[in-house]
């Protein structure tokens, strides 16, 4: 099946979905989900798409005109106006639509917009299209496999060319820097370059700070590869490793793997959890597991399931999902250690897409 294929059954799909909302269209103003409707990168802000029974109607402007001119598909046309939503209103007036869906995550200020100009009644909507976007085709599947391929590799290179007295927003722009050159198109997230006691923040941004003998260092990153993220964590030491972060690097990778064995479609998000976290609070470290145990990963690093972790009983596995599994550590003065793979989901059990080595390396 080519892409143009998929992008066409999507659009399908989510016209077969109107008269169960009880909806004569649905308007759509996310960059990430006009993209995998479509296939077509309209910016955010840039206008919008309207999915109606028997059309799918780009809004844009003539920035765009030439690329939509070009743009290989028979399901979707343009229209061309500087007045996004004052050309919708006349859509769907001329279309006969009464009743117009839109994302519950816009923005108040277009909310207002659209209050103020649309004659069709207006019913805000949560995750319709984001829920499709949870459960990968084929071509996604590879182009995540890709992803996290590329990003297996880039770890591999920042371990053979770290070295102490680095800072760690150095260590970041080599990484961004190596991708880039081999294939990535951006980050989706700031990267997490995190040295001694800095590895104690789960979030935390790189700096300044210099990494020096007897840090651990974790680092954290996702980049784009064909519109698609991957989301990688490794931790490993420079020069001695203090015992005790040695032991908590064992137990964390042995809740990763714990987690990975039982994943399976069905599992509830809540249940998965408790296999990793089990084993930290058994070593003594529940309070210092304070995240999820991960999340979806997509067109975005954040994508349905958002998260899982012990309150997610909602959340259920299904087949050709893909999600990450990051246990951590995070030690208060001394450091932490988290460890993320990404898994595809499948009816024959996981297949962890993240191949870099789990085990602690230490450089010296």
């Amino acid at each position: 099946m080519n892409e143009g294929t998929l992008f066409m059954s999507r659009i399908t799909k989510l016209q077969q979905k109107l008269s169960k909302l009880y909806i004569d269209a649905f308007l759509v103003t996310n960059q990430q989900n006009i993209y995998y409707l479509t296939g077509f990168n309209l910016l955010q802000g840039d206008g919008c798409l309207l999915v109606t029974p028997h059309h799918a109607i780009m809004i844009t402007d003539d920035r765009y005109q030439l690329a939509l001119e070009e743009f290989d598909t028979d399901e979707v046309v343009g229209t061309i106006t500087r007045d996004y939503y004052g050309s919708l209103n006349q859509i769907c007036q001329g279309l006969h639509l009464e009743v117009l869906g839109f994302e519950k995550t816009i923005s108040y200020q277009l909310y207002d917009l659209l209050d103020e100009t649309m004659m069709a009644d207006l019913v805000p909507f949560d995750n319709v299209i984001e829920r499709m976007r949870m459960i990968k085709d084929s071509g996604e599947v590879a182009r995540l496999q890709r992803a996290a391929d590329l990003h297996s590799q880039a770890y591999q290179e920042i371990l053979n060319h770290i070295r102490p007295e680095m800072t760690e927003r150095e260590v970041a722009i080599e990484l961004d820097y190596w991708m880039k050159r081999h294939g990535a198109s951006a980050p989706s997230f700031p990267t997490i370059v995190a040295s001694g006691e800095n590895a104690a923040k789960p979030h935390a941004t790189a700096s300044n700070k210099v990494i020096t003998d007897g840090d651990i260092v974790t680092i954290d990153f996702g980049y784009y590869v064909d519109g698609y993220t991957a989301d990688m964590t490794r931790t490993f030491a420079i020069g001695s490793v203090d015992p005790e972060l040695r032991d908590v690097y064992q137990i964390v990778n042995e809740a990763r793997q714990a987690v990975i064995d039982h994943i399976k479609v069905g599992q509830h998000g809540d249940r998965l959890d408790a296999y990793g976290r089990q084993l930290i609070e058994e070593a003594g470290y529940g309070d210092e597991f304070n995240h999820g145990m991960g999340h979806g990963i997509g067109l975005m690093v954040h994508e349905l399931p958002a998260s899982y972790g012990p309150a997610t009983d909602n959340v259920i596995l299904k087949n050709n999902e893909i999600i990450t599994v990051e246990p951590g550590i995070y030690i208060p003065t001394l450091g932490g250690v988290r460890i993320e793979d990404d898994i595809l989901v499948t009816h024959g059990g996981p297949q962890v897409l993240t191949t870099a080595d789990t085990d602690l390396v230490v450089v010296d």
